[in-house]
């Protein structure tokens, strides 16, 4: 451990590389998590030290990390362990996990992969390729976020019904997550769709066959989060545009789209809109429903002298000087993401 002090040491000369995302530092080891507590402050991260798995996921419920550094061994169990229950949950599940081994054992290699881990790097650990390892991997994230948050992170998501027995025939992870949260009965991996969906996809089929307009699903959570499922159009044959029959109704498959309207998917499109942090994110949200300071402070818990300084750093990424100006141009920038 010597070692890697002294060479963590000289990591103030490193190009920053961090643009204040959070990263964890699991570790029952506090000299380590000391060590690289500093490497990462110095190369422009927010550095959150973690002594458990306990802690680890207690932390979540606070915010969560956009990057996870993992000991192979916590002083509660297993670090492998705490990755697969890390990727099971939705908010640390795109969070990269790097673990930190023990050189000579490449058998942690393997374990760290098939725990979901995207790296792992071995002691003693040369500052500027973690570095470089954790730019990579955030970059990497980030590009995955944007590209699924510019198709449905204001709450689009998709899949195809068999109409007759409710057969899943394909959906994208994001309609898996939005149905286990919006039907928590309803298992995520199942081969049928939700027991709701499928009586109102019956419905809309009903309606079609007297010439109605099928009427959406709306599902509510007590936070105020709404999921609308609409039904889009078959998947048959049928090209000729005519009004399908019964027959043709209950043959086909039926793609249906869904959204979800949140405060929590504007606030994660406008983080990677202008790459804010979670923080300055959410003030920004804040402003552009006219929030002042003040009120922000007391929303997010904080103080008016907190919101200014994010406010702040919001300006510069934004590029420009007022409040309004920044809520204006992050109004246009959420209409640009719509879909």
């Amino acid at each position: 451990m010597t070692e890697y002090l002294a060479t963590a040491a000289s990591a103030s000369t490193f190009t920053r590389s961090g643009q204040g995302e959070s990263v964890w530092v699991v570790s029952s080891d506090a000299v380590q998590c000391d060590a690289l507590g500093a490497l990462l402050e110095d190369a422009g991260y927010s550095a959150i030290a973690l002594e458990s798995a306990a802690a680890a996921l207690a932390q979540i419920a606070l915010a969560p990390p956009d990057l996870v550094l993992l000991d192979t061994q916590l002083q509660d169990g297993s670090g492998f362990d705490l990755a697969r229950r890390l990727k099971a949950l939705s908010h640390t599940s795109t969070a990269p996990l790097i673990f930190l081994a023990e050189a000579g054992q490449p058998e942690h290699l393997v374990q760290a992969l098939q725990s979901g881990a995207a790296d792992c790097v071995t002691h003693p650990i040369k500052p500027q390729e973690l570095l470089a390892r954790m730019a990579m991997h955030l970059a990497g994230a980030r590009e995955r976020r944007q590209a699924r948050n510019a198709l449905d992170a204001f709450g689009y998501a998709t899949l195809t019904v068999r109409p007759h027995d409710g057969k899943l025939m394909w959906q994208t992870p994001l309609s898996r997550e939005l149905l286990q949260r919006y039907c928590p009965h309803h298992p995520p991996y199942a081969s049928r769709t939700a027991p709701e969906v499928q009586a109102w996809l019956q419905e809309c089929l009903r309606s079609l066959q007297r010439g109605d307009a099928p009427r959406p699903l709306v599902l509510s959570q007590s936070d105020g989060a709404r999921l609308t499922l609409r039904l889009h159009q078959q998947t048959g044959d049928n090209e000729s545009g005519a009004q399908p029959d019964a027959e043709e109704s209950a043959g086909d498959d039926w793609l249906i789209v869904m959204r979800e309207v949140s405060d929590q998917a504007v606030i994660q499109a406008m983080r990677d809109a202008f790459t804010l942090t979670l923080r300055e994110a959410e003030v920004l949200h804040w402003v552009v429903k006219g929030k002042t300071n003040k009120d922000v402070a007391d929303i997010l818990g904080s103080s008016p002298m907190t919101v200014k300084k994010h406010l702040e750093r919001v300006f510069v990424k934004l590029g420009v000087e007022t409040r309004t100006a920044a809520a204006g141009k992050a109004t246009a920038r959420i209409a640009q993401l719509q879909p």
